[in-house]
């Protein structure tokens, strides 16, 4: 919708809303400092809207201004996950909508006493522990995840992550299948 369309709503829709409310333009005129015929010219589209003149049309309705002016709802922010996969004994949340390029996932990992079984492929992850801990094996690295800690790797390097067998972990998983790296901005622990 054009800027032109919109604002030639304006008038229509200020008239259905005082209308509805049963305020005459007099009483409106009283209650917003603005003329009756302004008013008048205002709802018939004779006048153009302006900022000066609908918010205090607004504060008199006692409505947000963009209820005036007929502004889109913004879509809901919250991202509808999809159906969970059950993979490798863990559960997985894709984040991501899109298909190939980096994604994104929730993932749950029980707790389990598996033995680590170490994959290659192509990708870069990143690893994020929301909860609970978190064992990774890197090569000839096996190093344990708490909270808040993250860890990033080349996916073509032996890897496997799984549960330290003291109880469940809740992970965010970032993955490229082309390689692409993720970069963490944060201040380094003091110690």
């Amino acid at each position: 919708m054009t800027t032109d369309e919109v604002l030639a709503e304006v008038g229509p829709r200020l008239r259905r809303l005082r209308k509805d409310r049963e305020v005459t333009l007099a009483a409106l005129s009283e209650s917003t400092g603005i003329s009756v015929s302004t008013l008048s010219r205002l709802e018939s589209g004779l006048r153009k809207p302006s900022l000066e003149l609908l918010l205090p049309i607004a504060q008199a309705h006692q409505v947000p201004l963009d209820e005036l002016v007929g502004a889109p709802k913004a879509d809901d922010p919250r991202v509808r996950a999809a159906k969970p996969i059950e993979r490798y004994g863990r559960t997985f949340w894709p984040l991501t909508r899109q298909p190939g390029g980096l994604q994104a996932f929730k993932v749950l990992v029980p707790q389990s006493d598996e033995e680590p079984v170490l994959r290659t492929h192509e990708g870069y992850e990143w690893l994020y522990v929301m909860s609970g801990r978190l064992r990774v094996v890197l090569a000839d690295h096996d190093v344990v995840l708490a909270a808040g800690e993250a860890a990033e790797f080349d996916t073509r390097v032996p890897h496997w992550f799984g549960s330290t067998g003291e109880g469940p972990a809740e992970i965010l998983s970032l993955f490229g299948p082309q390689g692409e790296r993720m970069h963490v901005r944060a201040r380094p622990r003091q110690g």
